[in-house]
């Protein structure tokens, strides 16, 4: 059976591997997953799995560095631009995430869950990860607000981007809000952000 589900459709069959470890280890994490389990969710036996992926941590490393490319993806190329204005970067910042996200809805709690229940595994994929500390953005903090360390603004910004979507239930409990008005008040901060993030920038 591997071998002519191989000949015909190699790329298929990985992909629907890959789909499953990606939506078992968002509902149940690294720890708690079982090969079987993703075996069970792709509709495949897990002599099959083991062909295409020889252990649960390989996969989900696979898993977890697509992830982490997406979340630090849309980072970099805006950090690193020389030719933006600090201010413009925060508009295009604000604007990426929330679309990700809105895109990827899973994404900010699978990163914060295994950040918390497997730092280790987390720590080893972003360790190369060290852009920010020499990008551009923060060269700009420093020079527009040389009395603040550079880290509270990008922790103020990311946070403003990510905790409507972490308490995404509480929030629409709170607010009587459906799905589709809370995806719109996550569009209006987009360019609601950047006003209050210019504010502290102006601000003494």
């Amino acid at each position: 059976m591997p071998g002519k589900i191989k000949a015909s459709s190699d790329l298929s069959t990985e992909e629907k591997i890959k789909e499953a470890a990606r939506k078992v280890f968002t509902q149940k994490g690294y720890a708690a997953t079982r090969t079987r389990d993703i075996a069970e969710a792709a509709g495949i036996n897990l002599a099959l799995l083991n062909y295409y992926f020889r252990s649960k941590q390989k996969l989900f490393e696979i898993v977890m560095t697509e992830k982490m490319q997406k979340y630090f993806g849309v980072l970099a190329p805006v950090l690193n631009d020389a030719s933006t204005s600090l201010e413009t970067k925060v508009e295009s910042i604000a604007s990426k995430y929330i679309d990700l996200i809105i895109e990827n809805p899973e994404l900010p709690l699978f990163v914060l869950s295994e950040l918390r229940n497997n730092p280790e595994h987390f720590i080893k994929l972003t360790e190369k990860a060290d852009f920010l500390n020499q990008s551009v953005f923060i060269q700009q903090i420093e020079k527009k607000r040389p009395d603040i360390h550079p880290f509270h603004f990008f922790v103020s910004l990311m946070g403003l981007c990510l905790f409507p979507f972490l308490m995404k239930p509480v929030l629409q409990k709170m607010a009587n809000m459906k799905d589709k008005a809370f995806v719109d008040m996550m569009l209006e901060r987009k360019e609601l952000i950047p006003v209050w993030l210019k504010a502290i920038l102006k601000s003494k």
